[in-house]
């Protein structure tokens, strides 16, 4: 049985988690952490989650919830990022951070505390979206020089980040397999032939919508993907999370859970 802390518990991606756990009979939530102002504390995870009752309480208190647990599922703000990392590095408890929108400079945090723990950074616990970027790899590197990229998205409205992590890891494969070629992009009229165009939307209740178009003289390619439920990242999220909590310490992607061999 693989223990698990949530933190962010009571937000969207926090309460999907909750709902879909019950799939995971080899997974049991121990721990359950909001924020210290939030108005769940005291409350049952699963009552909130409007599923049956846990016998767990929101808690402020990450540390002692880790010292029950064997993994962390982080989907909470990215101004907690820092310390949730901390309080797992500390506790040598394996983190999955879901959170979108980490400050760039957290980076270096994040590789000395995967010296000591497994640790796996996902904009997007999708399993079928870390196909998608692996099959954006394999098609910016195959496709001629000419060929213009553009990656669209789009989120609910309340979504804080904008573009979303996921188009941002779209046009980072792309960018990255076109440099791994090697062959100079060509300047279109209007745009630089290195550029990767990124429009993104927020609007509505949309769950999550993901697009790159590769668009060459007399023809195109998409490759999209489109989200319906949200329990989709929480499934997501939890398989990973099982996979995760018996890793030894280093960086991860879903990538290497799904064993996708495609090139850096």
């Amino acid at each position: 049985m693989i223990r698990v802390v949530l933190i962010g518990v009571t937000g969207r991606m926090g309460r999907a988690l909750v709902r879909s756990a019950g799939d995971f009979p080899a997974l049991r939530i121990t721990g359950a952490v909001a924020s210290p102002a939030s108005a769940a504390l005291g409350r049952d995870a699963g009552e909130l989650a409007g599923t049956a009752a846990l016998e767990v309480r929101v808690s402020a208190d990450l540390p002692r919830a880790l010292g029950g647990a064997d993994v962390a599922i982080d989907f909470s703000v990215p101004a907690a990022a820092a310390a949730n990392l901390a309080a797992c590095r500390a506790a040598r408890r394996a983190l999955l951070i879901g959170t979108t929108g980490l400050a760039p400079g957290l980076a270096p945090e994040l590789d000395a505390a995967a010296r000591d723990i497994a640790l796996l950074v996902a904009p997007n616990t999708s399993l079928a979206v870390a196909l998608l970027i692996e099959l954006v790899r394999i098609a910016a590197a195959a496709l001629p020089a000419e060929f213009d990229v553009d990656v669209f998205e789009a989120h609910h409205r309340t979504k804080r980040d904008a573009p979303s992590g996921t188009a941002l890891a779209l046009a980072a494969a792309a960018r990255a397999a076109r440099e791994g070629r090697g062959a100079p992009a060509e300047a279109g009229a209007g745009r630089r032939g290195d550029e990767i165009g990124v429009l993104a939307l927020r609007a509505g209740d949309l769950v999550g919508e993901h697009a790159v178009r590769f668009s060459g003289p007399g023809e195109e390619l998409r490759l999209e993907h489109r989200a319906t439920d949200r329990a989709v990242f929480a499934r997501g999220a939890l398989t990973a999370a099982l996979w995760l909590a018996s890793r030894p310490p280093g960086r991860y992607g879903v990538r290497d859970l799904l064993a996708l061999k495609t090139a850096t």
